[in-house]
């Protein structure tokens, strides 16, 4: 429609309607999820198959059927089924945690064998609950994910919606897709996810699982170093959830494509999607990606030299970070402010902050960010000369990172900093090749280290 129809016609048109119809309207206008759901069902592509479905229910009315009544039916069997899916809901967290006091074997038993346990609101929250963990626990959110697909298979589809339920389906698989990535088992993802697409296709193509399932994927590719193609993915992303008025999702989708910039080495191309995303992300729906979107940003502006605008958000940043009091965060803080003040020549106060974030993340037992501090810092070293305390860096890393998970090619260009530094050969060019190496193999342990 290019022009909106005029006000008074819209009065004239919602006047006619019945009280029970006006009801029906007024949620669906402030119901995210029947907005979506609409929109979905008015596309061309889906239009069809819902007349499909109505000429099939429509053939058995008689010729002059009663349609107010029918519609009167049909609100009060919607009501019923969301008073019912609204109860399911709130029984689910008990469910889960019944089930969570079982070993793994034992969960799929129950949910084979006890109709208590098979209902949309469990399935929901278990797809939920693998989704979240696929990102922190990546073992522990494929295994919440699959149970959830053993648990689909038993719902009733006829109750539920068969459709529905391989859209959810196709969501755990995309959790299942996304702890495999991130377990470096990418050929594994890759089969995840095009079950997961498959299962998507068998169910309503909904276009918000459809962006969910290419935010994911498009992770995957960027972990291949297949940056095109990622970066093609979370376009089509970012267009589906600011077509549906998601702007969050968008925002959340433009932050992984800033990502992918910084890791092709452009981190000038990640500034401007950073500020986009900060104006679509909803603050109090992910304080911790809001979080991630100002760090990243303040990042790449030290790193592209604009470090008094970086200092500027930085102050805006504090309060935001002291929300997050855990010491992974704060060391990452101190990391971006060692990197500001190394930008505007405070060395002094950059060495302090970075070696703080360096202790940090060793404290947390997180080598490759300890790894990539100290060669900050042995950069910052060779920046002003300082031999001495490159060589005392140098030495004292082979030895703490070669006890622990870092991987033996990041070892060989670690000693080969160190090699350099005894020869007096080293210089921030050395520094610079060895630290990008080591961003790289983060997400690609089996990367070889090529001297130059």
């Amino acid at each position: 429609m290019r022009f909106h129809p005029q006000e008074l016609l819209i009065e004239e048109w919602i006047g006619a309607l019945p009280e029970e119809h006006r009801r029906v309207l007024q949620h669906m206008v402030g119901c995210s999820d029947c907005r979506i759901r609409l929109q979905v069902l008015l596309q061309p592509r889906r239009r069809s198959v819902v007349v499909a479905r109505l000429a099939r229910v429509l053939q058995w009315c008689p010729r002059e059927a009663d349609y107010a009544a029918i519609l009167h039916r049909c609100v009060r069997r919607r009501d019923r089924q969301w008073l019912s899916l609204d109860k399911e809901r709130a029984e689910a967290k008990g469910l889960y945690a019944e089930l969570e006091s079982h070993p793994p074997e034992r969960q799929r038993v129950i949910l084979e064998n006890n109709e208590r346990f098979q209902t949309w609101g469990l399935l929901e929250l278990l797809v939920q609950r693998g989704v979240e963990e696929s990102a922190r626990n990546p073992a522990q959110g494929e295994q919440l994910a699959t149970l959830a697909l053993h648990l689909a298979v038993h719902l009733d589809g006829d109750l539920y919606g068969a459709e529905l339920i391989e859209d959810l389906s196709a969501r755990a698989w995309g959790a299942i897709g996304n702890a495999r990535r991130i377990k470096f088992d990418f050929k594994g993802a890759e089969a995840a996810f095009e079950k997961a697409f498959d299962h998507l296709e068998d169910g309503t193509g909904d276009i918000l699982e459809r962006g969910i399932l290419l935010d994911f994927q498009a992770s995957l590719y960027r972990a291949e170093r297949r940056f095109e193609e990622a970066l093609k993915l979370l376009r089509r992303a970012v267009s589906i959830f600011r077509e549906i008025g998601d702007s969050h999702r968008a925002g959340r989708s433009l932050i992984n494509l800033s990502s992918v910039h910084e890791q092709q080495g452009v981190p000038e191309m990640a500034i401007p999607v950073l500020y986009e995303a900060l104006e679509l992300i909803d603050p109090t729906a992910e304080p911790q990606l809001l979080l991630c979107a100002w760090h990243n940003l303040m990042t790449d502006l030290a790193e592209v030299g604009r470090c008094m605008e970086a200092q500027g958000l930085f102050a805006k940043a504090r309060p935001l970070y002291r929300q997050f009091p855990d010491p992974g965060t704060k060391s990452r803080e101190s990391w971006v402010k060692g990197k500001i003040s190394r930008g505007l020549g405070q060395y002094l106060e950059a060495e302090a902050y970075l070696l703080s974030a360096r202790d940090g993340f060793l404290a947390v037992d997180a080598p490759y960010d300890a790894a990539l501090v100290s060669l900050e810092v042995a950069s910052l070293y060779a920046e002003q000369g300082r031999v001495a305390e490159l060589k005392r860096i140098s030495e004292e890393m082979l030895p703490i990172f070669s006890s622990r998970q870092i991987h033996r090619e990041a070892l060989a260009g670690l000693a080969y900093l160190r090699q350099a530094v005894a020869a007096e050969k080293a210089s921030i060019e050395v520094v610079r090749q060895v630290a990008g190496y080591l961003k790289r193999a983060q997400s690609d342990p089996g990367l070889r280290f090529e001297q130059t």
